[in-house]
């Protein structure tokens, strides 16, 4: 059996010392960026892998992620966020670190349990996910100073051009627009947007791609409102479309809104109104629905790349003068044509 390569094969290869390898390891900040290149892509073509409770020992750091289990809801989407934490583990598992799951029902019981994670030494940062208008939770962190990234943006106002904080996200106008040209090209020019109530940064924003390829295409089309709910979204839709049969396509800002039109369209003799929604659940994928597919392993890379840059082994402490970064994930699109109708 070969044996594993040692820090001295890195220094060696490398061209450094013993030490340099080990501030790379575990501080990496202090390292000058050629050398510290270096020193990564040697590690990468030894195949080098630090002994992560030595590392504790040493730093006293965790080599520990926290992150929130969102409470069990019921539904159709919340498999993306399944897959984002999924996706956050295995590759946190690659650079040596591990992730810890924690639940809380609100914002300031999540404070609360952060506070005892971080006062423990049992995390080095935290991924915070449901971001929303005015989080607390952000400034709570920064006023700790402790490293954490959020899956969604700050959705404040004047964010756009410096955020606030360090982000991840899915473009998800992008995706919605490129779902509104589809059908523009394919159904007709009355396409319909079935969203939730104004003032979900996350809706608000998937809403402004269909706005946006309308208005870029010279078409109008009616704009519904329900909340997430398949059974409000067929009777909303069923509705909307009995009295205005001349709509020729529906655009959704879920999965399960998308499934509640198009059970509601069938119901309607139309089953072949083309309807799109947004997160490529299994379920869409059954009924030959097209979606939107968001990616959520590409933002765990980007979440990972902007805690510990992107090859390094521990979290990158920022000082307050640092821009913020963000990572913005385009989705694509998934095009199926609907299955037929059972019975």
């Amino acid at each position: 059996m070969a044996k594993a390569p040692t820090v001295q094969d890195v220094a060696r290869a490398a061209g450094v010392s013993r030490q340099t390898v080990s501030n790379v390891l575990n501080a990496p900040d202090i390292v000058r960026e050629p050398t510290r290149e270096r020193v990564q892509a040697a590690i990468v073509e030894l195949g080098y892998r630090p002994h992560a409770a030595a590392r504790r020992l040493r730093t006293r750091r965790s080599s520990t992620i926290g992150v929130r289990l969102d409470p069990y809801a019921g539904g159709i989407s919340g498999v993306v966020l399944d897959r984002f934490v999924h996706a956050l583990t295995e590759r946190a598992g690659d650079r040596g670190m591990r992730v810890l799951l924690y639940a809380a029902r609100t914002p300031g019981e999540e404070i609360d349990r952060i506070g005892d994670l971080v006062d423990g030494g049992e995390i080095d940062a935290v991924v915070l996910t449901g971001t929303s208008h005015e989080d607390t939770r952000t400034a709570w962190l920064q006023d700790r100073a402790v490293p954490f990234v959020a899956f969604g943006r700050p959705w404040r106002s004047g964010d756009g051009a410096r955020p606030a904080h360090a982000w991840a996200d899915v473009d998800g106008a992008a995706g919605t627009r490129a779902a509104t040209r589809h059908l523009l090209g394919t159904a007709g020019s009355r396409i319909a947007f079935l969203g939730w109530p104004t003032g979900s940064g996350t809706g608000d924003d998937r809403a402004r791609g269909w706005l946006e390829a309308m208005a870029d295409a010279g078409a109008e089309g009616p704009r519904w409102h329900t909340e997430e709910s398949l059974g409000l979204a067929r009777e909303l839709t069923a509705a909307a479309l009995a009295e205005d049969p001349g709509v020729d396509g529906i655009v959704c800002v879920s999965d399960s809104l998308a499934i509640g039109a198009h059970l509601a369209a069938t119901g309607l003799g139309r089953p072949e109104l083309p309807v799109v929604g947004f997160d490529n659940t299994p379920a869409a994928e059954a009924l030959g629905l097209s979606s939107v597919e968001q990616l959520p392993e590409q933002v765990a890379a980007g979440v990972l790349d902007l805690l510990m840059g992107p090859t390094g082994s521990a979290v990158v402490h920022r000082s307050p003068q640092d821009d913020p970064a963000y990572v913005l994930v385009e989705p694509r699109l998934v095009v199926r044509a609907p299955a037929d109708p059972v019975g």
